[in-house]
């Protein structure tokens, strides 16, 4: 059954969703940053001036002083739909770092993403005519999609970068004799998405894949969703190892999460292992000791339920 779109209809506030002043500093100056970055990326790819136009509404706030705290609101209708072929260019600009600076076929991997309709949504202004994309986000099965040009590439790729011996073999199997039972959790936003939409967005997509395993038209589709394990390819701000604490009380993060979720998933997850990223980083003060790195982690479904829980405490009660 086609679901609808689930429509939001609030005044949000647009700020970095962060836990001290210190993390809200380093997010506000990165959120400017990468707000410049996709609004460039997405005028040249898809977008014209109006979406343009869009995007600085949304990003404005972020470009304020460092010592300024924004405390207004924007007024932003944003809604849930299913993925289409007119959302190719705003998906494909969202992940155009997904595998940091590989040159893979990334418009195939595009194309599984907005084929597979019955699980995964993109999130979008509504009644914009531009059409632009502000999040998408899905499961793709390993197994399902292992002879796509673009899968392989991924299943290529995960295990050179990833260098810890006790891990490796973990991640192999994962992607070989387990992959038909492991879902590509896909997530990627416009920077500074209101947090609050977080939690309903992963909602749809959980209930639609537990929805998959029921409707869907064949037995080997309906398989296909019940997945025992997901794995995910993010990046987040590491402390450089060679950075030493000034004091007891120096209360810089390990870590700052570009993705509030991660921290949830980085905590559940079964394994992880980090990797550095090629791609330019943010140059500023405020992240001279921090250096983006790239993160993949496993996480058993089993924990599903506990992360949509954490996700909501995280976010409601921020």
């Amino acid at each position: 059954m086609p679901r609808k779109p689930a429509r939001h209809h609030r005044l949000l506030p647009v700020r970095p969703l962060t836990f001290s002043p210190f993390a809200r500093s380093v997010a506000r100056v990165a959120t400017a940053y990468l707000v410049k970055h996709y609004m460039h990326n997405a005028v040249q790819q898809s977008a014209g001036d109006e979406f343009k136009e869009k995007l600085k509404i949304i990003g404005r706030h972020s470009e304020s002083s460092e010592d300024e705290e924004f405390d207004g609101v924007v007024q932003a209708d944003f809604a849930f739909f299913d993925p289409k072929p007119d959302d190719f260019h705003g998906v494909k600009t969202l992940l155009q770092s997904y595998l940091d600076n590989k040159q893979w076929d990334l418009s195939g991997f595009v194309d599984l993403i907005l084929g597979q309709t019955t699980v995964g949504t993109v999130v979008k202004l509504e009644d914009d005519e531009d059409n632009g994309v502000f999040s998408i986000i899905t499961a793709l099965n390993l197994g399902r999609y292992k002879d796509h040009k673009c899968i392989t590439e991924l299943k290529e790729f995960l295990p050179n970068i990833c260098h810890e011996k006790d891990k490796i073999g973990n991640l192999r199997s994962l992607l070989g004799d387990e992959a038909q039972k492991v879902g590509l959790l896909v997530s990627q936003c416009v920077v500074n998405l209101p947090p609050e939409l977080l939690p309903p967005l992963y909602d749809a997509l959980f209930d639609e894949i537990s929805w998959a395993t029921e409707d869907e038209p064949t037995e080997e589709l309906r398989n296909s969703f019940r997945f025992k394990f997901y794995l995910v390819v993010s990046k987040f701000y590491k402390k450089n190892a060679n950075q030493k604490r000034s004091s007891s009380t120096d209360k810089d993060e390990a870590f700052v999460y570009i993705k509030p979720e991660d921290e949830i998933l980085h905590k559940l997850s079964m394994w992880s292992f980090l990797f550095p990223l090629q791609t330019q980083q943010v140059a500023t003060h405020e992240l001279k000791n921090y250096q983006l790195t790239g993160i993949v982690m496993a996480v058993k479904a089993e924990d599903i339920s506990s992360f949509r829980q954490q996700l909501h405490a995280l976010i409601n009660g921020s």
